[in-house]
């Protein structure tokens, strides 16, 4: 075993994971997100200007496949959809084709 560590560390501070600078959490920026209860959220924020929680909107699917499922999961079934309509009209039109074939009843 060797007797120096892999890596210098800073004197006198701590060790951060992932390269991050030691440094003071208080003196971090704030994520400022409305919470629950309608005040601002209080965690330190990220490069993108919110925390670890409020990350921020999607930026949507990126690929065919994403974008595909995108769309058919926001097509609309049951009874307002396009087909549903489509074939009540049809089913209306028929009625009365045949009200005035045969009259009424």
């Amino acid at each position: 075993m060797q007797s120096k560590p892999h890596v210098q560390r800073h004197p006198g501070r701590g060790w951060l994971k992932h390269g991050s600078t030691p440094g003071n959490w208080d003196n971090a920026p704030r994520c400022g997100a409305k919470t629950r209860a309608g005040t601002p959220c209080k965690s330190a924020a990220m490069p993108n200007g919110r925390c670890r929680m409020h990350g921020g909107p999607s930026t949507g699917p990126k690929t065919e496949a994403g974008k595909a499922a995108i769309r058919a999961s926001r097509t609309k079934h049951g009874r307002y959809s396009q087909a549903s309509i489509a074939d009540r009209r049809k089913v209306r039109a028929t009625i009365r084709a045949l009200r005035e074939i045969f009259g009424p009843a």
